[in-house]
């Protein structure tokens, strides 16, 4: 029999590998944003031209002189020096200063072709050379942008639409699509030319490209993110980049990228562009030179880039709890402060179980440590809890604790309490101290311990009892804690009690309340699943088959396995509370790989598969991993026949999407997405809640997927992906967990390739 049994796990593992052939690949192009200001040596004040010099090295024109980049510093060029009035000096391609008679503050743009050089302003034309100066003809317009073609001859976007020099005179550009639209015959924004010696133009109306005697054009329903252009320019791969009064845009041919805000930039308006021999971007903008490199990366060194984070910043208390951190000065990593939230229990049980999947996938010491730490981080969080006064039953977990030397968290709070109970939630407790002390009075531990605190620390038992806890001392140490928060929920009529004798706000599982009482019944499907999660972990951790009945006992006589076939009230895609999503995904897993249970797990199998299925526009690689874990090459079997519920094709795409596609840069900066042409407005119907709407735009692209991961602001995946404008100002700095725990899930379950 124990052979038996072994033959069929290795079946399971080998099965997961083998669905996971086309697994993410490690390396990558991760994007660095960098912002050029005052403290880099430039200027205060607007750039108003960048170009990428004979050297390959970047310089710009800011403040009335020219200014070259190298060493990480911006130095002036001495010899080029300031204009006199009415003229603008240049350097020519060995730096020596060229001159035309215009008023430097107008010149838009310098074009270089051999030893010419075209300068452009809004109403003139220039060629200059080392020996003369010309003025030529233009048409009458106002002049936006020039390019010259692999021949030589001049192209303009001008408010009179595009034009091109035949020698003798300006042709006007007629861009047709074959389909009888007509586009350039008014304001042109941007043209230029790519590597491939195509045309290019932008207008509001979109981008065109010529393409042989005709043009395909793209615009919103395209991709297109934005319109409102300042330009055009090309990099010798054929990427194309565009600027826009609200941010850069990149085009590789396949994917149109949206770049706005400042994660990515000084400033939102891009005056100019240039890209240099390795395809990095340098933008002019109102505040400064933006630079985004594009630097060869593997998934593992931005996973190792996070933890460093976390460990110099994040972590907080000698327990190392991991949430975010607040900042003294916005912007400065330095001078993080990291404080107390109400879930510092989910949000450590989250990044422990990263660590429990690192440890098993690589078996790195420094993975299996921290997800020791975490582990013992929410055993304390049990511990803290008993002996003081007053002091709730045994087996309660706190939410977080606080230093006593910090000023008492109970001062003021009872007033904010009632007013919340009055204006928002009737339910809501109202009891003193919310923060009791420890009994040795070095804590403050913070009580009304929610159900999503005990979905994380159930998620983090099992994976740590499972994966991390190698000995017989560490594995008696997950059993003492899973049994005594086990049994303090079933002694206590499946409620979580407080040092008040009640239930918490959330803590609510009883059969009374989720299938009688008409205020639970929102909760009912959910709290139903995350009981019978919580009873599977009991039992697989500690061996005893009393959890197991339990479980059935619910499932028999209070139908908690039909409360769990609809674990969540929705009306279709980005409804309802994202909070719920990432609790159902936790409880799904555990429940699916740990239980005993076959008839429960079929049925469980078609639950989450119906749960994923309004979740996949996501692109949520935690949600993906752990649906494909379970439920990859699955199938149930109904009254109606025999369905698959695997995971539909384009998730592990989704999933390798977003994990590259996260900053390096984890502070709360805003971005703004409601404008962009690309993304449809999600309808009343997909509210979070159809009782109470969100005023906030919602919405997603029209390719039917949430706006990327770079273009949004979150520290956790409860935080709703279907909103479009974030607020933040720098002045947070979140942890890595977003990226750790769905990245160290993927590689331990074989979705993404060994580092």
């Amino acid at each position: 029999m124990m052979r038996w049994l072994g033959w069929l796990g290795s079946l399971v593992v080998a099965g997961s590998l083998a669905a996971a052939e086309n697994r993410i690949p490690q390396q990558f192009l991760q994007e660095l944003a960098h912002h050029h200001v005052r403290t880099n040596g430039l200027p205060a004040g607007a750039v108003q031209l960048v170009e990428v010099g004979p050297d390959s090295s970047p310089r710009a024109y800011v403040a009335g002189r020219w200014w070259r980049y190298g060493a990480d510093r911006w130095e002036w060029m001495s010899g080029v020096p300031e204009a006199p009035a009415g003229e603008f000096l240049f350097p020519d391609a060995g730096g020596r200063p060229l001159r035309v008679a215009v008023p430097a503050a107008e010149v838009r743009q310098i074009v270089r072709r051999g030893d010419t050089n075209y300068v452009l302003t809004a109403s003139s034309l220039w060629a200059v050379t080392a020996n003369a100066t010309t003025s030529l003809p233009i048409p009458q317009a106002t002049l936006n942008q020039l390019a010259l073609s692999p021949q030589g001859q001049v192209w303009l976007a001008s408010s009179a639409g595009l034009h091109r020099w035949s020698g003798t005179s300006w042709e006007q550009v007629r861009a047709s699509d074959g389909l009888g639209r007509v586009w350039g015959l008014e304001n042109v924004l941007g043209v230029a030319f790519d590597s491939a010696g195509r045309v290019w133009m932008a207008a509001r109306a979109g981008v065109g490209r010529q393409e042989g005697d005709g043009w395909v054009f793209f615009d919103g329903r395209d991709g297109l993110p934005w319109n409102d252009f300042t330009g055009i320019t090309a990099a010798r791969d054929g990427t194309m980049w565009f600027g826009t009064r609200l941010g850069a845009i990149r085009f590789d041919g396949r994917e149109w990228q949206y770049r706005q805000g400042p994660r990515w930039l000084p400033q939102d308006e891009v005056t100019q562009i240039a890209v240099d021999v390795h395809g990095e971007a340098w933008f002019a903008t109102k505040g400064g030179i933006g630079w985004i490199e594009r630097r060869p990366f593997t998934l593992a060194e931005k996973a190792a880039f996070y933890e460093k984070e976390i460990d110099q910043y994040i972590r907080r208390t000698p327990y190392g709890f991991v949430a975010e951190a607040a900042l003294r000065v916005r912007g400065e990593r330095s001078s993080a402060n990291p404080g107390d939230s109400d879930n510092d229990g989910l949000w450590t049980a989250m990044y422990g179980a990263g660590e429990c999947f690192a440890w098993a996938a690589t078996r790195d010491p420094a993975a299996k440590a921290r997800a020791k730490k975490a582990f013992e981080a929410l055993r304390f969080l049990q511990v803290v809890t008993q002996g003081g006064q007053p002091s709730p039953p045994p087996g309660y977990v706190a939410r977080t604790i606080v230093s006593t030397q910090l000023p008492d968290p109970n001062a003021g709070r009872l007033a904010g309490d009632r007013a919340f109970k009055a204006e928002r939630d009737a339910m809501w407790k109202v009891y003193e101290p919310r923060w009791p002390k420890s009994a040795d009075g070095a804590w403050y531990w913070k009580s009304d311990t929610s159900s999503d605190e005990l979905d994380g620390h159930y998620f983090l038992y099992a994976q740590y009892f499972e994966l991390c806890a190698d000995t017989p001392e560490e594995k008696a140490r997950v059993v003492e804690v899973v049994r005594g928060l086990t049994d303090h929920i079933i002694q206590h009529n499946f409620s979580l009690v407080d040092i008040d004798g009640t239930a918490t706000r959330w803590g609510v599982y009883g059969p009374q309340a989720l299938n009688q009482d008409p205020r639970w019944w929102w909760e009912r499907g959910l709290n139903s699943l995350s009981m019978l999660s919580y009873l599977t972990v009991a039992e697989h951790v500690t061996g005893d088959s009393k959890y197991a009945q339990v479980a059935r006992e619910l499932i028999d006589r209070h139908g908690y396995e039909q409360n769990a076939m609809v674990p969540k009230m929705q009306a279709g895609v980005g409804s309802g509370n994202q909070s719920d999503d990432e609790m159902a995904f936790m409880c799904f897993y555990n429940l699916l790989r740990y239980s005993k249970d076959e008839a429960l797990k079929a049925r469980m199998r078609l639950s989450f598969h119906l749960f994923w299925a309004l979740e996949e526009p996501e692109m949520n690689p935690f949600f993906n991993f752990a649906f494909a874990a379970v439920n990859q090459d699955q199938f149930i079997t109904s009254q109606w026949g025999k369905f698959s519920v695997s995971p539909w094709p384009g998730w592990l795409e989704d999933s390798a999407a977003t994990l590259r596609g996260f900053s390096l840069d984890r502070l709360n900066w805003s971005a703004k997405n409601s404008h962009r042409l690309d993304v449809v407005r999600l309808p009343r119907q997909n509210s979070i809640d159809l009782l109470e709407p969100d005023s906030r735009p919602r919405g997603w692209r029209n390719v039917q997927k949430v706006v990327p991961v770079e273009n949004r602001d979150f520290n956790h995946w409860n935080t709703d992906p279907w909103t479009l404008d974030y607020g933040g100002n720098g002045g947070e700095l979140g942890a890595g967990t977003v990226f750790l725990l769905p990245y160290y899930m993927g590689l331990y379950h074989g979705y993404i390739a060994t580092p």
